[in-house]
Protein backbone atom coordinates (compact mmCIF):
# COMPACT_ATOMS: atom_id res chain seq x y z
CA UNK A 1 0.00 0.00 0.00
CA UNK A 2 2.92 2.17 -0.44
CA UNK A 3 2.45 2.90 -3.55
CA UNK A 4 4.50 4.28 -6.62
CA UNK A 5 5.46 7.73 -6.11
CA UNK A 6 6.03 8.08 -9.99
CA UNK A 7 5.72 12.05 -10.49
CA UNK A 8 5.89 13.30 -7.02
CA UNK A 9 8.00 16.01 -6.18
CA UNK A 10 9.64 15.48 -2.54
CA UNK A 11 11.78 17.23 -0.01
CA UNK A 12 14.12 16.07 2.49
CA UNK A 13 15.86 18.19 4.50
CA UNK A 14 19.00 16.64 6.33
CA UNK A 15 18.65 14.26 3.73
CA UNK A 16 22.86 13.86 3.00
CA UNK A 17 23.04 10.86 5.79
CA UNK A 18 21.37 8.63 8.55
CA UNK A 19 17.34 8.96 8.64
CA UNK A 20 17.62 11.27 6.12
CA UNK A 21 19.68 9.71 3.63
CA UNK A 22 17.73 6.38 4.25
CA UNK A 23 14.14 8.40 3.58
CA UNK A 24 15.82 10.17 0.69
CA UNK A 25 16.36 6.67 -1.17
CA UNK A 26 13.59 5.16 -0.17
CA UNK A 27 11.40 7.88 -1.82
CA UNK A 28 13.53 7.47 -5.36
CA UNK A 29 13.50 3.80 -5.02
CA UNK A 30 9.33 4.82 -5.26
CA UNK A 31 9.85 6.76 -7.95
CA UNK A 32 9.66 10.18 -6.63
CA UNK A 33 11.76 13.19 -7.62
CA UNK A 34 13.65 14.38 -4.54
CA UNK A 35 15.48 16.89 -3.67
CA UNK A 36 18.00 16.56 -1.08
CA UNK A 37 18.66 19.19 1.49
CA UNK A 38 21.52 19.87 3.82
CA UNK A 39 23.86 22.71 5.15
CA UNK A 40 26.99 21.83 3.12
CA UNK A 41 26.25 21.52 -0.70
CA UNK A 42 29.77 19.49 -0.96
CA UNK A 43 27.88 16.68 1.50
CA UNK A 44 25.05 17.24 -1.00
CA UNK A 45 26.53 16.68 -3.69
CA UNK A 46 28.41 13.91 -2.31
CA UNK A 47 25.27 11.78 -1.30
CA UNK A 48 23.73 12.03 -4.69
CA UNK A 49 27.19 10.80 -6.35
CA UNK A 50 27.19 7.76 -4.30
CA UNK A 51 23.52 7.13 -3.75
CA UNK A 52 22.68 4.98 -7.10
CA UNK A 53 19.74 6.89 -7.51
CA UNK A 54 21.22 10.08 -8.87
CA UNK A 55 18.67 10.27 -11.72
CA UNK A 56 16.07 10.67 -8.76
CA UNK A 57 17.79 13.36 -6.97
CA UNK A 58 18.80 17.10 -7.16
CA UNK A 59 21.15 19.30 -4.75
CA UNK A 60 19.40 21.54 -2.71
CA UNK A 61 22.10 23.08 0.04
CA UNK A 62 20.62 25.49 2.35
CA UNK A 63 20.20 25.92 6.23
CA UNK A 64 16.49 25.16 7.34
CA UNK A 65 17.92 27.66 10.43
CA UNK A 66 18.17 30.12 8.14
CA UNK A 67 14.82 32.10 6.99
CA UNK A 68 16.28 33.62 4.29
CA UNK A 69 18.01 31.15 2.87
CA UNK A 70 14.63 28.38 3.36
CA UNK A 71 12.90 30.89 1.26
CA UNK A 72 15.27 31.02 -1.38
CA UNK A 73 15.27 27.38 -1.80
CA UNK A 74 11.40 27.06 -2.10
CA UNK A 75 11.96 29.34 -4.41
CA UNK A 76 14.38 27.40 -6.19
CA UNK A 77 12.61 24.39 -5.89
CA UNK A 78 9.46 26.11 -7.38
CA UNK A 79 11.21 27.35 -10.39
CA UNK A 80 13.09 23.66 -11.09
CA UNK A 81 10.08 21.42 -10.23
CA UNK A 82 6.81 23.83 -10.14
CA UNK A 83 5.26 21.72 -7.55
CA UNK A 84 6.07 20.10 -4.01
CA UNK A 85 3.96 17.05 -2.62
CA UNK A 86 5.95 15.44 -0.10
CA UNK A 87 7.78 17.73 2.52
CA UNK A 88 10.22 15.61 5.56
CA UNK A 89 11.47 17.53 8.07
CA UNK A 90 13.86 15.88 8.83
CA UNK A 91 17.15 18.69 9.67
CA UNK A 92 17.66 18.44 13.71
CA UNK A 93 21.09 19.09 15.82
CA UNK A 94 21.57 17.12 19.12
CA UNK A 95 23.76 18.89 21.49
CA UNK A 96 23.33 16.99 25.41
CA UNK A 97 23.56 19.52 28.70
CA UNK A 98 22.38 18.91 32.58
CA UNK A 99 20.10 21.99 32.97
CA UNK A 100 22.72 23.71 34.42
CA UNK A 101 24.63 24.00 31.88
CA UNK A 102 21.79 24.65 29.23
CA UNK A 103 22.74 28.62 28.04
CA UNK A 104 19.99 30.32 26.62
CA UNK A 105 22.68 30.26 23.16
CA UNK A 106 22.17 26.71 23.01
CA UNK A 107 18.43 26.61 23.94
CA UNK A 108 18.19 28.80 20.89
CA UNK A 109 20.47 26.83 18.62
CA UNK A 110 18.41 23.98 19.02
CA UNK A 111 15.18 25.38 18.50
CA UNK A 112 16.69 27.53 15.33
CA UNK A 113 17.27 24.31 13.43
CA UNK A 114 14.68 21.46 15.53
CA UNK A 115 11.51 23.70 15.87
CA UNK A 116 11.52 26.93 13.94
CA UNK A 117 13.42 25.67 10.89
CA UNK A 118 10.73 23.13 10.33
CA UNK A 119 7.57 25.76 10.97
CA UNK A 120 9.50 27.86 8.63
CA UNK A 121 9.10 25.34 5.84
CA UNK A 122 5.89 24.10 6.86
CA UNK A 123 5.10 27.57 6.04
CA UNK A 124 6.24 27.78 2.15
CA UNK A 125 5.64 23.75 1.78
CA UNK A 126 1.89 24.52 2.63
CA UNK A 127 1.56 27.22 0.00
CA UNK A 128 3.08 25.21 -2.91
CA UNK A 129 0.71 22.18 -1.86
CA UNK A 130 -2.34 23.60 -1.80
CA UNK A 131 -1.99 24.96 -5.90
CA UNK A 132 -1.56 21.64 -6.52
CA UNK A 133 -4.28 20.14 -4.54
CA UNK A 134 -2.58 19.07 -1.88
CA UNK A 135 0.54 17.02 -0.17
CA UNK A 136 1.59 15.39 2.45
CA UNK A 137 4.83 16.54 5.62
CA UNK A 138 6.38 14.29 7.80
CA UNK A 139 8.18 16.02 10.81
CA UNK A 140 10.46 14.11 12.71
CA UNK A 141 10.49 14.57 16.36
CA UNK A 142 11.84 12.20 18.93
CA UNK A 143 10.95 9.73 21.81
CA UNK A 144 12.47 12.22 23.75
CA UNK A 145 10.17 15.20 22.42
CA UNK A 146 7.13 12.78 24.06
CA UNK A 147 8.74 11.23 27.04
CA UNK A 148 12.20 13.39 28.05
CA UNK A 149 14.95 12.13 28.93
CA UNK A 150 17.35 13.34 31.51
CA UNK A 151 20.26 16.01 29.78
CA UNK A 152 18.34 16.38 26.60
CA UNK A 153 16.36 19.73 28.02
CA UNK A 154 16.83 22.15 25.00
CA UNK A 155 16.29 18.64 22.65
CA UNK A 156 13.19 17.54 24.87
CA UNK A 157 11.64 21.10 24.40
CA UNK A 158 12.22 21.43 20.76
CA UNK A 159 11.17 17.70 19.88
CA UNK A 160 7.62 18.35 21.60
CA UNK A 161 7.29 21.58 20.35
CA UNK A 162 7.40 19.55 16.59
CA UNK A 163 4.79 17.73 18.03
CA UNK A 164 2.26 20.42 18.76
CA UNK A 165 3.37 22.22 15.43
CA UNK A 166 2.01 18.32 14.27
CA UNK A 167 -0.76 18.49 15.41
CA UNK A 168 -1.99 21.88 14.92
CA UNK A 169 -0.94 21.96 11.84
CA UNK A 170 -2.99 18.70 10.56
CA UNK A 171 -6.19 20.48 11.63
CA UNK A 172 -5.46 23.69 10.19
CA UNK A 173 -4.75 22.60 6.48
CA UNK A 174 -6.52 19.23 6.46
CA UNK A 175 -9.15 21.14 4.44
CA UNK A 176 -6.65 21.97 1.75
CA UNK A 177 -5.67 18.27 1.02
CA UNK A 178 -2.15 18.40 3.11
CA UNK A 179 -1.99 15.50 5.59
CA UNK A 180 0.60 16.27 8.65
CA UNK A 181 1.99 13.55 11.01
CA UNK A 182 5.11 13.27 12.80
CA UNK A 183 7.48 10.43 12.96
CA UNK A 184 9.21 9.71 16.66
CA UNK A 185 12.25 7.19 16.35
CA UNK A 186 13.92 5.97 19.48
CA UNK A 187 17.71 5.09 19.81
CA UNK A 188 18.84 5.06 15.61
CA UNK A 189 22.38 3.99 15.06
CA UNK A 190 23.36 7.31 13.11
CA UNK A 191 26.17 10.15 13.46
CA UNK A 192 24.01 11.44 15.97
CA UNK A 193 24.13 9.05 18.70
CA UNK A 194 27.92 7.30 17.43
CA UNK A 195 29.25 9.21 20.74
CA UNK A 196 26.73 7.25 23.24
CA UNK A 197 29.54 5.18 25.89
CA UNK A 198 29.34 1.40 25.41
CA UNK A 199 27.64 1.44 29.08
CA UNK A 200 24.94 3.51 28.18
CA UNK A 201 24.38 1.82 24.77
CA UNK A 202 23.99 -1.32 26.68
CA UNK A 203 21.57 0.05 29.39
CA UNK A 204 19.23 1.58 26.07
CA UNK A 205 19.08 -1.37 24.58
CA UNK A 206 17.88 -2.95 28.19
CA UNK A 207 15.16 -0.88 27.71
CA UNK A 208 14.12 -2.03 24.00
CA UNK A 209 11.67 -4.59 23.89
CA UNK A 210 12.91 -5.64 20.23
CA UNK A 211 16.65 -5.91 22.19
CA UNK A 212 18.32 -4.14 19.70
CA UNK A 213 18.65 -0.66 18.71
CA UNK A 214 17.04 0.86 15.61
CA UNK A 215 18.72 1.76 11.68
CA UNK A 216 17.69 4.11 9.34
CA UNK A 217 16.28 1.78 7.43
CA UNK A 218 13.98 1.02 10.24
CA UNK A 219 12.33 4.53 9.78
CA UNK A 220 12.43 4.92 6.54
CA UNK A 221 9.73 3.01 5.45
CA UNK A 222 6.93 4.40 7.38
CA UNK A 223 7.79 8.13 6.28
CA UNK A 224 7.82 6.37 2.77
CA UNK A 225 4.02 4.68 3.45
CA UNK A 226 3.06 8.49 5.02
CA UNK A 227 3.86 10.16 1.67
CA UNK A 228 2.04 7.92 -0.26
CA UNK A 229 -1.46 7.63 -1.16
CA UNK A 230 -2.06 4.58 1.24
CA UNK A 231 -1.81 6.95 4.10
CA UNK A 232 -4.71 8.98 2.45
CA UNK A 233 -6.90 9.16 5.55
CA UNK A 234 -3.78 9.00 8.26
CA UNK A 235 -3.12 13.10 9.47
CA UNK A 236 -2.36 14.55 12.91
CA UNK A 237 -0.78 11.31 14.04
CA UNK A 238 2.61 10.74 15.86
CA UNK A 239 3.94 7.16 15.60
CA UNK A 240 6.89 5.71 17.33
CA UNK A 241 9.69 3.95 15.75
CA UNK A 242 11.36 2.95 18.70
CA UNK A 243 11.63 -1.39 19.57
CA UNK A 244 8.65 -0.51 22.05
CA UNK A 245 11.40 1.29 24.06
CA UNK A 246 10.90 1.83 27.73
CA UNK A 247 12.63 4.99 28.54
Amino acid sequence: MTGDLSGRVALVTGGTRGIGRAIVLALAGAGATVFVGGRSAEAVEAMIATSGAADHLHPLPFDVADPAAVKAAFMALQKQAGRLDILVNNAGVLKDAVIEMTSTGLMAETLATNLTGTLTCCQYAVRLMGRSGGGSIINLTSIIGRVGYPGHTAYGAAKAGVIGLTLSLAREVGGRGIRVNAVAPGTIETDMTAGIPDDKRAALVERIALGRTGQPEDVAPLVLFLAGDGARYISGQVIGVDGAMAM
